[in-house]
């Protein structure tokens, strides 16, 4: 893939106010007397509006673009996937010197999956099998982008994967490379099955309840036509292993070469993941990195 232009690193952050001008000056149906931030991330800056809505606005060229495929998605998958995904509901315009589209969504309660127990993974299993089941039977939009990041293109991926493997030991993180070695071995080569993926489903984008219950699946900027491995990650940065039988007898048997990829995506996803929370101080985040490279 090109680099990116530079412009698209270009950071523009809404606070607060500009949010809910933004929001007034194109919905007059939602009053935005409250506006809170709940997340901001590297793409977005997230509010709660009103207690009953998510806006969006990004804070880059890139999220923009991302926003764009998300609107899309929802607007498919809304109502047809057996766990709750937010509904997209208002698709915003530049306007006022906010320079990009902004996206609100339905709010859904709970928070992210980090820190569940043994046992209430396990007790995912199952739902996130037929969610995933569901998601990737469903037939992906016509102007849904293809995996322009190139998740799956391993001439980029295992080489990144070994350096990143050397940053993790030289920070600590890890011992040595060794006992990761073997997951670049056997992979598999040729065309791969495709179909609609959310494309970066980890803890932070997954909802429990207060039981732990999964309750719903967040931020679908990700979403693309893809290799379905992408997704399967849960299998390993999420599940217990011997939940893997539970989630199949819902999902479907996953051959040996997906499992193989899903494998390298989880070291690809937790080896970012673990820097950044040692970076941040973001020690539950760090432990859950550090389970799915164990």
């Amino acid at each position: 893939m090109p680099a990116l232009p530079k412009e698209w690193d270009a950071e523009r952050a809404v606070g607060p106010d500009e949010a809910r001008a933004l929001i007034r000056g194109q919905f007059p149906d939602v009053a935005a007397e409250r506006v809170e931030p709940i997340g901001e991330g590297w793409d977005n800056t997230v509010y709660r509006v009103d207690g009953r809505w998510a806006f969006r606005f990004p804070r880059r060229a890139l999220g923009a673009t991302l926003l764009h495929a998300e609107w899309t998605v929802l607007r498919r998958v809304g109502g047809r996937l057996p766990l709750p995904v937010p509904e997209a509901a208002y698709l915003g315009r530049p306007a006022g010197g906010y320079p990009w589209s902004f996206l609100g969504l339905t709010y859904l309660p709970g928070r992210d999956a980090v820190g569940l127990t043994e046992a209430q993974r396990r007790a995912t299993a199952a739902p996130l099998g037929r969610f995933l089941r569901a998601l990737h039977d469903t037939e992906p939009p016509d102007d849904v982008p293809g995996d322009t990041i190139g998740r799956m293109d391993l001439a980029r991926r295992v080489p990144w994967a070994r350096r990143r493997l050397a940053a993790l030991e030289e920070a600590g993180l890890v011992d040595g490379p060794g006992p990761w070695l073997p997951l670049f071995e056997g992979l598999p080569a040729g065309p791969r099955p495709q179909g609609l993926v959310h494309g970066d489903l980890w803890v932070r984008q997954m909802l429990v309840d207060e039981s732990g219950a999964i309750a719903g699946v967040l931020d679908w900027g990700d979403a693309h036509r893809g290799d379905p491995a992408a997704d399967l990650m849960v299998l390993f940065s999420l599940l217990p292993r011997d939940a893997r039988p539970e989630f199949e007898a819902a999902y479907g048997p996953v051959d040996d070469a997906t499992l193989r990829l899903a494998r390298l995506r989880t070291l690809h996803h937790t080896a970012s993941a673990a820097p950044y929370a040692q970076d941040t101080g973001d020690a539950a985040l760090l432990a859950e990195a550090r389970r799915g490279l164990g």
